[in-house]
């Protein structure tokens, strides 16, 4: 995607300790709460032994999360393959940009490097995701991204008060 001319760049790197308060914020952000799975505050002492213990090996953790980088050098988001199946070889990926980054070019950036990294060094067959209906933007980019609708499922995202149907995407790498 091109911002003001210029195609987005973006580095997907490996957690760091430095990244620990970013972490805290969007792990704790009650917003993207009803479009994920995770609906649970963490804390600081369990987000800092994740990044202290975790191994960045797909096959150990059955999940990688990745800090993500603009040419800047700046972190405006988060990348994680998860729910790992290496018989299959697939994963699902779920991708987190900061509010103040959207619009820019950094998740459509971020998806064609995940994809270059799973079908390359991961040797993964597909990746999927599973999106709330209501969630137009992020629909919109993976559609975009060649992300294919294969299943509705009625009532699997709850907000708190109502059930909400989601929509599971996948692309084959």
């Amino acid at each position: 995607m091109t911002v003001n001319g210029k195609l987005s760049t973006v580095n997907l790197r490996a957690i760091e300790p430095e990244d620990l308060d970013l972490l805290y914020r969007i792990e704790n952000d009650v917003r993207l709460w009803n479009v994920g799975t995770s609906n649970v505050p963490y804390s600081r002492y369990v987000l800092h032994d994740y990044v202290a213990n975790v191994t960045n090996d797909i096959y150990a953790d059955r999940q990688v999360r990745m800090m993500i980088d603009n040419a800047e050098g700046q972190t405006v988001g988060i990348v994680d393959l998860v729910n790992f199946d290496p018989a299959n070889r697939r994963a699902e990926i779920s991708l987190v940009i900061l509010n103040d980054c959207r619009r820019q070019g950094y998740a459509t950036a971020t998806i064609h490097q995940i994809h270059d990294y799973a079908r390359r060094i991961l040797h993964l067959h597909q990746l999927y995701v599973c999106i709330d209906e209501r969630n137009e933007a992020s629909l919109s980019l993976f559609r975009k991204e060649g992300y294919i609708s294969s299943v509705r499922i009625p009532d699997w995202l709850f907000d708190g008060e109502h059930y909400h149907a989601a929509l599971l995407f996948q692309h084959v790498l």
